[in-house]
């Protein structure tokens, strides 16, 4: 594992740290896609379905399971949580999320890693990963003003997925690494949509300004 890699993961778990943080101590889930966490606990669970049939390293099965274990919890928050689930923007969050999941499982059966189970389902998540953060993107345009907490989330998420390109660059050229045009382009596509709540994150942060994204 390079530093890239490492650093791109802890990235991905900071941002749910900060979004568990911000749910907890504020009994709060402003400003936060139930949708687009709904879709995460989707991508995970079919990217790790066969975590028990398949060891990697200890390491791997560790995130695996913190991955798919916060998905869920935060869901179970914004929807059971007698406090939490009060907070919740669903007159905001209208985003038609699960016209994601059909084209994302078609595109997957047209143009899978390999024709198996396992590979579908993994090139599914890998699909669905690349447009789940939509639904967040444009809640926070309908919001006013974003706090510190979920920029900083967002962020955080986009910056992993960033930090990943740099991994796959580095393999590419210093371990002899394959050609692997699925996550290749779904993470570059994934990364784009960040590029304009980039701007604007890094803009506020300069200018000491509160996060506002455009209509």
């Amino acid at each position: 594992m390079n530093l890239f890699r490492l650093v791109g993961d802890m990235t991905h778990l900071l941002s749910i740290v900060v979004l568990l943080l911000k749910i907890r101590s504020t009994k709060s889930c402003a400003g936060i896609s139930l949708k687009t966490q709904e879709l995460y606990v989707l991508v995970f669970l079919s990217r790790y379905l066969f975590f028990f049939t398949r060891y990697i390293s200890l390491y791997n099965s560790i995130m695996k399971l913190v991955f798919i274990g916060t998905s869920i919890a935060i869901v179970w928050y914004m929807r059971y949580h007698k406090v939490v689930k009060q907070t919740y923007n669903k007159d905001e969050d209208t985003f038609k999320h699960y016209f994601l999941i059909l084209p994302s499982f078609v595109l997957a059966l047209l143009i899978p890693h390999a024709f198996n189970s396992v590979e579908i389902l993994w090139t599914f998540s890998i699909y669905l990963e690349a447009v789940a953060i939509l639904p967040q993107l444009v809640l926070l345009q309908r919001s006013r003003n974003i706090d510190n907490l979920t920029g900083n989330y967002v962020f955080l998420l986009g910056a992993y997925r960033a930090l990943y390109i740099l991994n796959w660059v580095y393999r590419f050229y210093v371990e002899d690494h394959k050609v692997r045009w699925i996550p290749w382009l779904s993470g570059l596509a994934q990364t784009a949509l960040y590029t304009d709540f980039f701007y604007y994150y890094i803009k506020s942060w300069k200018n000491r300004e509160l996060l506002k994204l455009p209509a």
